[in-house]
């Protein structure tokens, strides 16, 4: 009877046993919640999670990507447009948009009938739809965007409600073997405390590394260090010959990382190996635009004149970090005083279920017709972000920035995006308020944006949405509205984890580390910075309409241009209603009264009105406008600024 008794007890508890690992096991939508937070879980591979993505992108490889809407849905059902479905299980874990409309969202789970989910899709952004709450979903840059995961257990079709849409994309990731709970809308205390946490978290702008010591990277060490660098010396102020892992690391260097030579280099091996495992000027490493900091993620970036990165990087058997000032010929360059501190931990690697931490710095003019490359490696591992400078090497608008990402993994075709401003959550560049200049959010943003300089840079980090790969992956940009057909210089840092150490890398040569300034620039009407005196009445349509009432004046700023000497170059309209302007640089006349009265419309293009000096006080020129006879109106279209060597 004991033995018996015995026996039902070891079943009872094998049952309990299997029954909470099969509960373990279950993939809920609290788990992929908590990977928006758990920076400590991105050296960890997901083994067969690869990703797929639906999105509006022009199948033709043209440039409507969601213009027309005629590549912006699957098929029509019932009327409505369905945009994606996906084979389970799987997950959602990225919406984005630049044209969200009042329309019906409705996501289909498991081949049910009825949607389990329907929500308008401005409000899968706006904040005002739990658990869709800001800053986790959201919109900025141009771009709306969320990260709320949606998982699915067997399918999920996404249908749109509406008549037309235009640019979208949808990402999920696939969960092989997994019991996954689908969305189920309904939301405990804990799933509640943990969004609350990651929307606190994403909303600091005052990152730290503590926000980011759990699982794996607790218990971490300091490790500081202040040296001076000299023009040609570098210092090692991270030397471990025992297994362990970088929680993250801060590097103050003042002001001396800013400006056009980035000459100051970030070096960093892993284990002995051959190549090293980060190696770029700082200032690309950390973000910066063309001479000033920029990036302020959750993440990476600078706040005050603290350089940070949280990105753990565990270590087998030993790590050196090391800071490299690069000499260079007729350029007074001063010493540098740094100040580091790198937080660890004695915790090493888990060889089968962690990559080790890569970056790849370059800068390319890819050529004509050829897409630029963020990463290309074979082997097994996951993307994490990219940071890229986007310079124009043709004046006038930003068009390269009409390229595509590209991304394809284990040999398929995984991703393509619908614009490069799109890939990094924003949209619609050069428009007010939309991507016109450098703004930070949680894990991307736009670095920079000048039209007169004919550049722009972002980032984007990846974090419940990182791209898993298994034998190999290539990731890249294309220039240009098609065909890679717009000439640039481009920079970028890739970031990864990977089983196998690197096997070349590209050396920051002087003439790389100098930024680029070109000697042409063009303003356009609707970023000018105008500032209209009485009698002056300013419209932006075409162009900047300018109406005269009487006689009067209006100044434009020329910023973002360096100093020196310039050409003025005024594009304009002439016609019937066309007034007459001059242009003044403050109280020194540039050029005689000129009349934009005509019978027929004409287009004047680049008409010489004088030269200036360029410097930080004299950065503007003054348009008089007066009426030549009942003629009120002048249309000023284009100013570019030539210089003069």
């Amino acid at each position: 009877m004991r033995k018996i008794s015995l026996k039902i007890l070891l079943s009872v508890i094998l049952v309990s046993i299997c029954s909470l690992n099969t509960y373990s096991q279950t993939h809920t939508f609290r788990k992929e919640l908590a990977l928006l937070k758990r920076v400590d879980l991105l050296p960890a591979y997901r083994h067969n999670q690869l990703i797929d993505q639906e999105s509006s992108y022009d199948r033709t490889w043209g440039n409507d990507d969601g213009f027309s809407g005629k590549y912006s849905y699957i098929r029509k059902e019932n009327g409505h447009l369905v945009l994606a479905e996906f084979e389970g299980p799987g997950v959602v874990n990225r919406i984005w948009t630049p044209t969200p409309t009042n329309d019906f969202l409705s996501f289909y789970f498991d081949g049910e009938k009825t949607p389990r989910l329907k929500i308008r899709f401005t409000d899968l952004f706006s904040g005002k739809v739990y658990p869709f709450v800001k800053p986790v979903c959201g919109n900025e840059i141009g771009g709306y965007y969320c990260y709320i995961p949606i998982p699915f257990k067997k399918s999920l079709k996404v249908v749109f409600e509406g008549e037309k849409i235009m640019f979208h994309q949808i990402q999920a990731r696939k969960l092989p073997g997994m019991d996954v709970e689908s969305w189920t809308g309904n939301f405990s205390e804990s799933d509640r405390e943990l969004l609350s946490e990651i929307s606190t978290l994403w909303s600091g702008i005052f990152p730290t590394v503590q926000n980011y010591t759990s699982g794996l990277s607790a218990g971490i060490k300091t490790e500081q260090k202040s040296f001076t660098l000299q023009p040609g010396e570098e210092f090692t102020f991270f030397d471990k010959k025992t297994a362990g892992r970088i929680v993250g690391f801060e590097i103050d260097g003042g002001t001396s990382f800013e400006g056009i030579y980035k000459d100051i280099i970030l070096s960093a091996k892993w284990d002995d190996e051959k190549v090293e495992s980060i190696h770029a000027p700082v200032a690309d490493f950390f973000g910066y635009a063309y001479g000033k900091p920029a990036m302020r993620s959750i993440l990476m970036g600078r706040y005050g004149t603290t350089n940070y990165c949280y990105l753990p990087m565990p270590y087998d058997r030993a790590a050196s970090m090391r800071l490299i000032y690069r000499e260079r010929k007729s350029v007074q360059q001063n010493p540098v005083q740094v100040n580091v501190k790198v937080y660890y931990n004695n915790t090493k690697r888990s060889l089968k279920d962690e990559g080790k931490f890569y970056s790849v710095w370059k800068r390319e003019k890819p050529d004509m017709g050829k897409f630029y490359t963020f990463l290309k490696t074979a082997g097994k591992g996951h993307y994490v972000g990219t940071v890229h400078l986007a310079q124009g090497l043709r004046p006038g608008m930003t068009l390269f920035f009409e390229g595509d990402d590209s991304t394809r993994i284990d040999g398929k075709a995984r991703m393509h995006g619908t614009g490069s401003e799109d890939y990094y959550n924003g949209g619609w560049y050069a428009l007010l308020d939309r991507w016109d200049r450098g703004i930070s959010m949680p894990v991307h943003g736009s670095l920079d944006y000048s039209l007169p300089m004919n550049r722009t840079g972002a980032y984007r980090f990846f974090l419940s949405d990182k791209l898993s790969f298994e034998k190999e992956i290539y990731h890249g940009m294309e220039h240009g509205e098609s065909g890679n057909n717009f000439p640039v210089d481009y920079t970028s840092v890739a970031f990864f984890y990977a089983s196998q150490p690197l096997k070349e890398k590209m050396e920051p040569t002087a003439e790389l580390r100098e930024v680029y300034l070109p000697s042409a620039h063009v303003y356009f009407p609707q970023l000018m910075q105008v500032t209209p005196e009485r009698g002056i009445g300013v419209i932006l349509d075409r162009g900047l309409m300018l109406t005269a009432y009487g006689q009067g004046a209006a100044r434009i700023m020329l910023t973002d241009v360096p100093e020196g000497n310039y050409k003025v170059l005024v594009t304009y309209h002439e016609r019937e209603n066309g007034a007459d302007f001059q242009v003044w640089q403050r109280q020194n006349q540039l050029s005689e009264w000129i009349s934009t009265k005509a019978g027929q419309e004409k287009y004047k293009e680049k008409v010489h009105v004088g030269d200036i000096q360029l410097t930080q006080q004299t950065n503007s020129i003054t348009f008089h406008i007066r009426k030549n006879g009942n003629a009120d109106l002048f249309e000023l279209n284009l100013i570019t600024l030539e210089r003069i060597d």
